[in-house]
């Protein structure tokens, strides 16, 4: 009996482990399909952010990396409005590139280099230019799924050798003589320091003139002085009157060669220095005289002044005298 009653018990215990194992089993079997449930419910969790993620585009500065706006084309218009969407675009664009009253643009027009006193060159700065139509077609392109886009920037740099510049003052390819009363010293000083801000300057192939940017800000504290020029048909005293005469004799020795102009304005009176229609009226912040050296060689401006003359030569090395484009 009491063997019986052992193997008895020895079932017993055998039958228990056996059902413990498979609850366990059937414990991490369920545990897992439950974290499987959490991941499957987690990513569709994830899609349906991914799918309600708002499209935006960033602008990027190629240089710095920085982000300079963030646009949200859908609440902007895109796809319902896109020609609003694109003029506010466009909006942007343009005040980016050329500034506004408070902020400098991108845009930054090109201070031509200049041969210094002892014959070395005076570096001055590339023109800098923002696409703004590129810019605007960057953004709409990207405006579906969004993404990064960067300012299209374009770099100019003076188109001329280095090498060439010893040899730029061999020959007169043209030239301008203007006088003026060198007794009135208001005047003829005006005169003399814009001649002289204009002197040696060197005109690569494709390059920028702008006459403001090269002479700078005809003030009192550039050593401008009180002279007659010539406001909305009258003529009234003023800081730095007498400069037209230099952008004048500029215009009229430059008019000789092939250049392109991109801006130039005339008196509103009859100025006695330079035939009628023969004169270029230049104002700081206004009023400029810009060409463009289309002349397929690289020149030197040199301006003589003294003894109430002012003479512009556009000179050039010898070996690019042939090459000349005159203008027609």
């Amino acid at each position: 009996m009491l063997i019986v009653c052992f193997i008895g018990l020895a079932g017993c215990s055998g039958k228990a482990a056996g059902d413990n194992k498979l609850e366990k089993k059937l414990a991490e079997e369920k545990a897992k399909e439950e974290e499987k449930a959490k991941e499957e419910a987690k990513a569709k969790e994830e899609e349906k952010k991914e799918e309600v993620k708002p499209v935006v585009v960033n602008v990027i500065d190629p240089n710095t990396k920085a982000v300079l706006k963030t646009f949200s084309p859908a609440e902007m218009g895109f796809g319902a409005e896109d020609e609003k969407y694109k003029a506010e675009l466009a909006q942007w664009a343009k005040e980016k590139a050329r500034g506004t009253d408070l902020k400098q643009g991108y845009d930054q027009r090109m201070t031509l280099d200049k041969l210094g006193p002892d014959g070395k060159i005076i570096k001055g700065q590339p023109e800098i230019i923002l696409e703004e139509s590129e810019l605007v077609q960057r953004i709409i392109d990207s405006s579906v799924s969004g993404g990064d886009v960067e300012l299209p920037l374009y770099v100019s740099e003076s188109g001329y050798d280095p090498a060439d510049v010893p040899f730029l003052g061999e020959v007169v390819v043209a030239s301008y003589t203007t006088h003026f009363n060198s007794g009135v010293a208001g005047r003829t000083k005006n005169i003399e320091l814009s001649a002289e801000a204009i002197n040696n300057i060197i005109l690569g192939v494709g390059d920028h003139f702008s006459f403001n940017t090269t002479v700078g800000p005809s003030d009192e504290a550039h050593g401008y002085q009180p002279a007659e020029e010539a406001i909305n048909g009258k003529l009234v005293m003023g800081i730095g009157g007498g400069i037209c005469q230099t952008s004048s004799t500029l215009f009229n020795a430059v008019d000789k060669v092939g250049v392109s102009y991109v801006e130039k304005h005339h008196h509103s009176v009859t100025v006695g220095y330079v035939p009628k229609g023969r004169d270029a009226t230049v104002s700081y912040g206004g009023k400029d005289f810009r060409f463009e050296n289309t002349t397929g060689i690289p020149l030197l401006v040199k301006a003589n002044f003294g003894n109430g003359v002012l003479t512009i030569e556009i000179r050039t090395a010898k070996k690019y005298e042939g090459l000349l484009k005159k203008a027609v």
